[in-house]
């Protein structure tokens, strides 16, 4: 079947699409919202069975809708209508929600219904990014799926929404402003929690910081501590800690809003602002990183926020990582968070007072965590990928000897669209799993794979499915299990052989260097618009602000 894909932005929702719908064998087309009738006129040219909508923001053009079978994904139970569906439900503290997928008409989200699902909110508030990511892009593959086979069946017939059936329990609610999020520090932890969790991570809660006007991200509950609510009692690793009225709230990251800035760490935007506000090294209720031992076998576990690793932040993971490898275990996890990695932290990057310097930085500290993973030779390494990767991030997970991913994750195991050669050891360890030609297609053509792919292609060695947490058991207990096989000792020594062979051949310094060599270019040249992309990427700019070279790999990308 011909399918089209019209979307605001090739998210990672758009992206699972994508790669299950060409798994499926369909042949695809990706159409980015623009002038409707650009979006007219492409979707003409490709002449599809059926557009699917994935994630939109704008109206579907009429000549597009009244001429072809246009399917919406809705981040909503059937009957719920309006552009701030998961704010609503998160702020309300809804115990289920839904997607549905339903036919573009004239009104907004009041189509037919072709299918739904629904789903148990968490018990404690999620972010609205986490809850996209996991529960509801969950349920919208598996409509994806089910739009596509009811497409080719010539007598199905979608269902008129009706508000007298029982099971619609939507209903239209206007756009969530800023007037309906608002707090007051005074409110208790967990009524502040829920509010700014149901803003992430856009478009954040404004809030006052020391009498600085900023929209607040990133909220976890904190200890229970004296003072006055709205004081900021404490800094660590990035987060400040705020009085509540009932306890404390640490805000990860803000965006000082009369400040031309991207968000960042909360202590990074406030600079200057914090007094003698004291650091500490042991926050109670923010843990970006930890560790701890069951048996024979080390989890390394890191969740940093939408997966972007700072200077300080990689400085950090390789301290931990030296000691993980310390211990005298058989096995080490290292297990990311929602957001596996993505790399380098751009944002932090672009705010810094020279970027160039800062990216050069910040990679080089990545590239002391990659090699941290692949010199570990005390022990086996596993990684365990429960949520999507990109670039640098995609290659940290390979330096180890075995990797598991969760069914269902997107990888972007490429760098050009940022203008990057990269590095993280990819040349290294990227070819050593796939081999060269592969390596050079996965770069160069800048298209997203998923789980099934990666373990097609030996980028996976194994691919795991279930919720987060049912994956992360089931990782745990097979390292178990590895640390006690009779051919433990064998498979060790098995890796030091080949670590050293590899090292004798070439180097890892060698790798380094070279790659390095060509980021210099790349950074400080800005040979192919690493500057440009950056900032259009933070800032949230249109693609069509970057670089050429970004917007031909833009156009390369989606049109595959």
């Amino acid at each position: 079947m011909k399918v089209l894909l019209l979307c605001s932005s090739f998210n990672g929702l758009s992206q699972r699409a994508w790669t299950e719908l060409r798994g499926a064998g369909h042949e695809l087309r990706v159409q980015l919202t623009a002038h409707p009738d650009t979006v007219t006129a492409a979707v003409y040219t490709f002449e599809p069975d059926l557009v699917i909508c994935p994630f939109l923001k704008e109206r579907v053009p009429a000549e597009v809708w009244r001429h072809f079978p246009t399917i919406i994904i809705h981040p909503g139970p059937p009957g719920d209508r309006g552009p701030s569906s998961l704010d609503w439900a998160i702020s309300d503290g809804e115990s289920s929600w839904g997607v549905t997928a339903l036919q573009a008409v004239e009104e907004m989200d009041a189509g037919p219904i072709w299918g739904y699902r629904t789903f148990p909110m968490p018990g404690d508030a999620p972010r609205k990014s986490s809850l996209y990511n996991g529960a509801v892009t969950h349920a919208a593959i598996e409509l994806v799926h089910e739009v596509v086979a009811k497409a080719a069946d010539p007598s199905f017939r979608p269902r008129e929404l009706s508000y007298a059936s029982p099971d619609i329990r939507g209903k239209l609610r206007p756009l969530m402003r800023q007037s309906d999020r608002e707090f007051c520090w005074a409110d208790p932890t967990a009524a502040i929690v829920r509010r700014v969790r149901a803003a992430d991570g856009s478009p954040g809660v404004r809030a006052t910081i020391n009498g600085i006007a900023v929209s607040v991200f990133d909220a976890h509950p904190g200890p229970a501590v004296a003072g006055k609510p709205g004081t900021v009692l404490q800094r660590s690793r990035g987060a400040i800690l705020v009085r509540t009225g009932d306890g404390s709230v640490w805000i990860g990251h803000v965006r000082v809003r009369d400040r031309e800035q991207p968000k960042l760490p909360a202590t990074l935007a406030l600079a200057g602002q914090l007094g003698n506000v004291p650091e500490v090294s042991d926050p109670v209720g923010y843990q970006e990183i930890s560790y701890f031992r069951t048996g024979q076998v080390g989890v390394l576990g890191f969740d940093f926020y939408n997966g972007a690793m700072s200077t300080a932040q990689c400085e950090r993971l390789a301290g931990a990582l030296r000691h993980a490898a310390a211990q005298d275990t058989k096995v080490l996890v290292i297990r990311g968070g929602d957001i596996f990695s993505n790399g380098i932290h751009l944002n932090v990057i672009e705010a810094a007072p020279n970027p160039s310097i800062e990216a050069w930085q910040n990679i080089k500290a990545i590239d002391d965590v990659c090699r941290e993973i692949i010199t570990c030779t005390q022990q086996l390494v596993v990684t365990s990928v429960a949520g999507n990767a990109g670039a640098g991030g995609v290659m940290l997970a390979l330096g180890a000897d075995e990797v598991i991913m969760r069914e269902g994750v997107v990888l972007n195991p490429h760098y050009r669209m940022m203008g990057l050669f990269g590095s993280e050891y990819w040349t290294y360890v990227l070819p050593r799993r796939v081999g060269s030609h592969q390596a050079e297609m996965l770069t160069s053509r800048c298209e997203p794979i998923d789980a099934a792919d990666a373990l097609r292609i030996g980028l996976a060695d194994q691919v795991v499915g279930g919720s987060r947490t049912t994956f992360e058991d089931t990782v745990l207990d097979q390292a178990l299990r590895t640390a006690t096989r009779d051919d433990y000792y064998g498979r060790l020594e098995h890796k030091r052989a080949r670590r050293a062979a590899d090292e004798r051949r070439r180097p890892l310094d060698v790798y380094r260097t070279e790659e390095l060599a060509t980021m210099s270019r790349d950074i400080f040249d800005d040979r192919l618009g690493f500057a440009a992309a950056r900032h259009a990427f933070v800032m949230k700019r249109p693609a069509g602000t970057s670089s050429s070279a970004r917007r031909r790999a833009e156009s390369q990308r989606i049109v595959a």
